[in-house]
């Protein structure tokens, strides 16, 4: 087992091999830990004396010793009286998302990512004078939105009133959307367009709506030419958009491109213990190596072995074997496999050709319509198990011979029309990355 008790005896017994018995009563006997995360041991103990004599006097072996257990270096808090209420208190709300929680001292750097990570360090430093914009790129679960909001947090903490903007591509076409019904596009574009820094997530969603790129163009030209920062990410390079305008592709190329590949094995390496040091999770060197070997593609899917090993501890009060190593690796495959519905391919292609689900369900037989309902015919034989009858029935009943009819047009357009295929891609891709 590998609770917080247990880290703590750790650190208690090798305090003992320093200390007599009665200095370990003195100083330590009302002193209790409190939390293990993100690389910092919390505890607590009855008064300004003695937090100051355990900080001084033992500080450094106390960590020391956690970054012995966890092979990362780690930072002491020590809290007294009323500090205990504030520290279980929830933290107060930050304009930014949640995750603004990934900094760049969390963010573990390799030959994979080390280009994108200098990068994004250079415009946390001095914003709107270096690679503008930044246009982060690399598929999904790699650590580009960590990278996007540790500039947010990195700039926030320095300079506390700028104000930043943050935005998922397709949460800004729902917002035009929105306003453009209600009727209040002027407080859009004052939303949008009066920041300083500008964070813009999973830009590709945008690409192929003609009004939302329209608005994207002026919000970007708004803030680049105030002298303010923009950073964006995407799962693909700007030249790989098909759908995106090139008014707006030579914008995003006019500043720094910044790509992140799958991490190597130490880095993976590095992530594990990382990630599992936060946790107050102990795993052996032969565990993180095991791990490591048998996830190689997706940080994401590393961080869910890991969450998924701490949860076995908790839960069953056990040891981490490689025997639960292997379970949790076979669990977390498993769930990480994305098998899109139906509906959520329809809609996507929808939003794609900027047509709505009713009419790609229905029997509009305009050009457009027609190859939107097509694709998806296709989209959902290529993604799901249904069968032809069952992929009928998602087109307001639509017989098998139909659907087969559909599904051979797009694979004979996807061999002989570079376009057709572009899209199938860029479709697909926007899928996966909803998952």
């Amino acid at each position: 087992m590998n609770s917080l008790t247990d880290i703590w005896q750790s650190v208690m017994d090798k305090l003992a091999e320093q200390l007599t018995p009665t200095a370990i009563n003195t100083w330590f006997s009302d002193c209790r830990p409190v939390d293990l995360e993100d690389r910092r041991l919390v505890l607590q103990t009855t008064s300004d004396f003695k937090r100051n004599i355990i900080n001084q006097r033992f500080g450094d072996t106390i960590k020391k010793t956690l970054s012995d257990i966890f092979s990362c270096d780690f930072d002491l808090l020590i809290l007294v009286g009323e500090e205990m209420d504030e520290y279980k208190s929830p933290s107060q709300q930050d304009d930014l998302p949640e995750a603004l929680a990934y900094t760049f001292d969390r963010f573990i750097v390799g030959q994979s990512n080390k280009f994108a990570h200098a990068a994004a360090l250079a415009v946390a430093e001095n914003p709107g004078k270096v690679y503008n914009p930044l246009f982060i790129y690399g598929n999904s679960g790699l650590g580009k939105t960590h990278l996007l909001l540790a500039i947010g947090q990195a700039i926030r903490e320095r300079i506390p009133s700028t104000k930043i903007g943050y935005v998922k591509g397709d949460d800004f076409t729902n917002d035009l959307v929105t306003s453009l019904q209600n009727g209040t596009m002027e407080e859009f574009r004052r939303r949008y367009r009066n920041v300083e820094l500008f964070l813009v997530d999973d830009i590709q969603f945008i690409a192929g709506k003609e009004r939302t790129q329209e608005e994207f163009f002026h919000t970007f030209n708004n803030i680049y030419e105030a002298g303010h920062q923009i950073v964006i990410t995407s799962d693909r390079p700007p030249l790989e958009m098909v759908k995106l305008e090139d008014r707006l592709r030579t914008r995003f190329e006019g500043g720094l491109m910044a790509d992140i590949q799958p991490p190597d094995l130490e880095t993976r390496m590095a992530i594990i213990r990382n990630k599992s040091a936060g946790l107050g999770l102990m795993l052996s060197d032969e565990i993180v190596a095991y791990i490591a070997d048998n996830i190689t593609a997706n940080i994401r899917q590393i961080e869910g072995v890991v969450h998924r090993l701490t949860a076995y501890r908790d839960m069953q009060d056990d040891t981490i074997t490689i025997s639960s190593v292997r379970r949790a690796i076979k669990d977390v495959i498993r769930i990480g496999v994305y098998i899109p519905t139906p509906e959520a391919i329809i809609a996507e292609t929808g939003r794609y050709y900027g047509i709505s689900e009713e009419d790609i369900r229905g029997q509009r037989r305009s050009k457009n319509t027609a190859m939107a309902r097509q694709v998806s015919m296709y989209l959902i034989r290529s993604l799901t198990n249904l069968s032809l009858v069952d992929i009928g029935e998602q087109f307001e009943n639509r017989n098998h011979t139909t659907v087969l009819s559909s599904i051979r047009k797009v694979e004979s357009l996807i061999k002989t029309d570079p376009d057709t295929a572009a899209s199938i891609r860029d479709i697909t891709s926007n899928l996966n990355s909803r998952s």
